[in-house]
């Protein structure tokens, strides 16, 4: 279900082009594969657009593309699909100035709403009604040093920090800056393996070990529809 499924119609004219719009890879329905909303009916709208590239990302089509949409009709493409959640996600969706705009419009209209971001990007300006999944990058993404560390000062107790581990060395990643950070006292720490690369019960294992304080989560939509984007 992508945005081409879903046409988004746009007022035409000049007053149109002078609303506040942003670049939307797609819009759609689908289950919540991640975090505490996991399981949850949600749409998702993925803006366009990214500055990391890390090795093992499965949306390297919202890099380039898209279409300009403005607020009013990202909105009303959201509350046709008649449900509570909404996840605003990319590529990086803060790399839009005008994502902040739309978090607090979809935040107004009464949505749980919740911002995917990479954490290479200032998250200071974030709606605080808006449950932020932060990721924190391990080196086997590739784009570690683009952590800002000074991030973890503006998360909030319903936040969430997301690490993806593609082996041993990120692990170990994880637990230094787990303990080096407290993480755990700042919000949930979600441990995820990365997708084809590492074994998930081998994560499980290492965690059950070291009685680490984090939550161990999959991608529910991977098991659901495997790499088929738009789920």
């Amino acid at each position: 279900m992508h945005a081409a499924d879903h046409a988004i119609a746009d007022a035409a004219g000049p007053a149109a082009a002078a609303e506040p719009r942003l670049r939307v890879s797609e819009i759609f329905l689908s289950l919540q594969g991640e975090a505490d909303a996991v399981g949850w009916p949600t749409v998702f709208v993925r803006l366009v657009g990214c500055p990391l590239r890390c090795s093992w990302c499965d949306t390297t089509y919202a890099f380039h593309g898209g279409q300009w949409h403005t607020l009013d009709a990202i909105l009303a493409e959201v509350a046709r699909q008649r449900v509570r959640h909404v996840c605003v996600t990319g590529g990086e969706p803060l790399a839009q100035k005008r994502c902040l705009d739309l978090l607090a419009r979809l935040c107004d209209a009464g949505y749980e709403v919740s911002l995917e971001t990479s954490g290479a990007l200032d998250i200071a300006a974030v709606d605080v009604r808006v449950r932020k999944v932060m990721d924190l990058k391990a080196p086997g993404s590739g784009e570690a040093a683009r952590n800002l560390w000074s991030n973890l000062d503006h998360l909030l107790p319903h936040d969430q920090i997301k690490i993806v581990v593609a082996d041993r060395a990120d692990y170990d990643w994880a637990v230094a800056r787990l303990r080096e950070y407290a993480l755990e006292r700042r919000c949930t720490v979600l441990l995820s393996p990365v997708h084809g690369r590492l074994e998930p019960r081998e994560l499980a294992q290492w965690i059950l070990a070291d009685r680490l304080p984090v939550r161990f989560q999959l991608q529910l939509h991977k098991q659901l529809w495997g790499d088929v984007p738009g789920h």
